[in-house]
């Protein structure tokens, strides 16, 4: 539309006729001299003024004609508000990017007094677009790393995530294997006890990741599956740590790729805070550096419980080692469980205080033991926690140990 057609669509203002009449008194003062004739004029002005007054009043009730419209073109409508509406403007890479992170130190009282700052982990996250994703996590163990030191630095997850379709999601790269409770969630602040529970260290070797490809969904009736395709273990079939489930982690690092291994679990969430699930997994060999083939399959079960206050853990893990060396070790069924039942409450507004016992029993590589857990964890906020447990270890090869726990941990 031309601006000059605009314009003349809109009525020009117009001088109100009370305004005139002041004008014209404010002119014809200077001429009138006498006095009696400026009151009178005073008072046929009053007149025409309340006149006026009266006939603009009258105008003014009366419709104001509006030139015609055209038909509503929904299209142009529709063109309109995205016209109208601010540009979206697309992320800059460091809002796309996200860091975390946790740590702990421990401290040790029993044969041996040890303390130690036992992980320093930092997270770096990074959106590519709404539906991909890198996910990864860096970890620095026990303070120093270098040749000859205590620790080392390793990656503990690097890997691309993908979403697929609805609650639908694929992964590829180095990845925590889908097993247990603590193996993906194990920050400080999440669970009970100073140190792991030992199931979750020689059954399933927590901390444990593989590189490869994963699949998860979330169902509507709160199951979630997950399926992977992964490198595998290579556990040493001679020395001190044969057939040492723990001691075949390879990090995915220059990893021996000849055996691959397969993982899926299922896990039902639909009632809030509660939580059970299964896993299994396969390996054609998990001896691959000797000529001797031994299958292994591992399966694990798990249950987690938390409603108002009340906290329940249990889980339960069995590997089956095919082959004739760790049968005549005795070594070709290892297993373990524990239960651990807890209370939490409140502290103020912030805090809060919860009490733990656990049972842990296992038969494996690394030896036959029974092993107590008591202790307190105490949460100022919900990211910072403080321990402390009392561990009696019943080594049924060797001598038992009284161990004292105290150790502080935060996530970020």
């Amino acid at each position: 539309m031309r601006a000059d057609m605009k314009h003349s669509l809109i009525p020009r203002p117009r001088a109100h006729p009370a305004i005139l009449a002041l004008l014209t008194l404010a002119v014809c003062l200077p001429a009138l001299a006498d006095e009696e004739e400026l009151r009178k004029e005073i008072e046929e002005l009053k007149k025409v003024l309340k006149s006026l007054e009266m006939r603009l009043d009258v105008q003014e009730q009366k419709p104001i004609p509006q030139p015609p419209t055209a038909p509503s073109d929904p299209a142009a409508d529709i063109d309109r508000e995205f016209m109208d509406a601010e540009p979206t403007r697309a992320k800059n890479w460091y809002e796309r990017t996200s860091f975390g992170g946790y740590g702990e130190m421990h401290l040790n009282l029993g044969n041996s007094d040890e303390i130690d700052f036992h992980r320093w982990v930092l997270f770096l996250n990074h959106d590519f677009t709404d539906t991909i994703r890198l996910v990864s996590e860096l970890e620095l163990e026990h303070s120093i790393a270098g040749e000859g030191a205590n620790g080392e630095i390793e990656l503990e997850q690097a890997y691309l995530e993908f979403d697929l379709g609805k609650n639908y999601q694929g992964r590829g790269g180095l990845f925590l294997m889908p097993v247990g409770i603590l193996n993906e969630t194990h920050e400080p602040t999440t669970f009970f006890g100073t140190e792991r529970n030992p199931i979750e260290r020689e059954i399933i070797p927590t901390t444990w990741w593989e590189g490869g490809l994963g699949f998860n969904q979330n169902l509507e009736q709160g199951i979630r599956w997950d399926v992977a395709f992964h490198s595998g273990l290579a556990v040493p079939s001679t020395g001190g740590n044969a057939y040492r489930i723990r001691s075949g982690r390879q990090k995915v690092s220059e990893a021996d790729a000849s055996e691959w291994a397969s993982t899926a679990r299922v896990r039902y969430t639909g009632i809030p805070g509660f939580e059970v699930g299964s896993s299994i997994q396969y390996q054609r060999d998990i001896t691959p550096e000797i000529n001797e083939r031994n299958d292994a399959f591992l399966g694990e079960a798990h249950i987690d419980i938390n409603k108002a206050g009340f906290g329940l853990r249990a889980l339960a893990g069995y590997w089956n080692i095919d082959g004739p060396t760790p049968a005549t070790l005795g070594l070709d069924e290892q297993w373990g469980y524990y239960v651990e039942p807890s209370y939490t409450f409140d502290i103020g507004q912030r805090s809060k205080l919860g009490f733990f016992g656990r049972y842990n029993q296992f038969d494996a590589a690394a030896g036959d033991f029974r092993q107590y857990d008591a202790g307190a964890n105490f949460w100022p906020i919900d990211r910072i926690v403080f321990k402390a447990d009392y561990s009696y270890i019943d080594n049924r090869d060797g001598d038992s140990e009284d161990v004292y726990n105290l150790g502080i941990g935060y996530v970020f």
